[in-house]
């Protein structure tokens, strides 16, 4: 884990979809395809997904 990364790989979003990433950037990445996918329109910053994800 370095210094940039918090070592959170987990989120569920509110819908109950359960977004597991092997990175945190993986984590972003599949997190934006989910929302774009099932919530248009809702679009978080990298800060606030890492801030819902355990």
């Amino acid at each position: 884990m370095t210094e940039e990364d918090s070592g959170k790989r987990n989120l569920t979003c509110p819908c109950g979809e359960f977004i597991r990433g092997e990175t945190e950037d993986e984590l972003i990445d599949l997190v934006n395809a989910h929302l774009k996918a099932e919530h248009p329109g809702h679009d978080y910053t990298r800060d606030q997904i890492l801030f819902m994800a355990t």
